[in-house]
This record gives C-alpha cells, structure tokens and sequence, in this order.
C-alpha cells in the first residue's frame, strides 16, 4: 500500500452492512441520524444507541442486521455514521495490506474504481481515530 489503493463503492452493494460487528457512533453521528429521522436525540438514543462510557454504538436487533438496513440499501444514508462513511478506509485496512486484501473477500469495491493516494487514504482513518478516541486511543 505504499502507493495507495483502489476502491470504488458498487451500486447497489450493502455487504460491508452485512457483516457482524457494532457500527460506532460519535455523537454529531447521533445527532445528524435523529435529526434525518425527526426524531429528538435523546428520542433516538433510546430507541437505537448503546452508550457505555467511552463509546456510543447503535443496538444490534435479534436479527443481527442494522435497524437502518433495508432492502434498498441504508435508510438513513444521507446521516449514516462516520464509521460507515469511510469504510473501507478504517484505520485497521489502511495500515494492513492483508486486512485490506481479507476485505475485499466480501466487498466488490477493492480493488476496482481510481487509485487512492495513500495519503488520502490515511486521512479518511484519521478521521475515524478522531472520531472514536474510545476504540482507537485506548
């Protein structure tokens, strides 16, 4: 990845939302999606977010699958979380080619579209370590 990297999201994918894991959120995260949905914040904190005490992230439902995740894609995807925004440009892909390479295993973007400087690239995952000083600093 000295160079960069190629992505380009493909229409009508939604497999990075299909995989297990949390979506975190950051509070302007939690704030934009209320306001998307006209909801109060601390309306949709109740009903969608778990917050402990570094880290917000949404509920995961029984069925495992983000409340927001519909046939049609996301939801709430003009307000979609800063998590969900940079993907694949997570701070754990762009510091590892085979973490990168593994992700491509499910997401048909890697590997196709313009090549993405690295330092862009890193950019994108700085935003995510600002983001979530609770994951990623500790």
């Amino acid at each position: 990845m000295a160079q960069g990297m190629r992505f380009a999201c493909q229409p009508g994918c939604t497999q990075c939302c299909r995989q297990q894991g949390f979506v975190y959120l950051t509070e302007q995260d939690l704030i934009r999606a209320a306001e998307f949905l006209r909801m109060r914040a601390a309306d949709f904190e109740r009903r969608y977010v778990y917050r402990t005490r570094r880290l917000l992230r949404l509920r995961t439902p029984r069925a495992g699958r983000c409340h927001f995740l519909n046939e049609d894609g996301c939801s709430i995807h003009p307000a979609k979380p800063t998590q969900c925004r940079a993907f694949p440009f997570w701070p754990e892909l762009v510091d590892s080619r085979r973490e990168w390479n593994k992700t491509g295993s499910y997401c048909p973007g890697i590997g196709k579209g313009p090549l993405i400087q690295i330092e862009a690239a890193r950019a994108e995952a700085a935003e995510m370590r600002a983001g979530y000083p609770g994951l990623y600093n500790g």
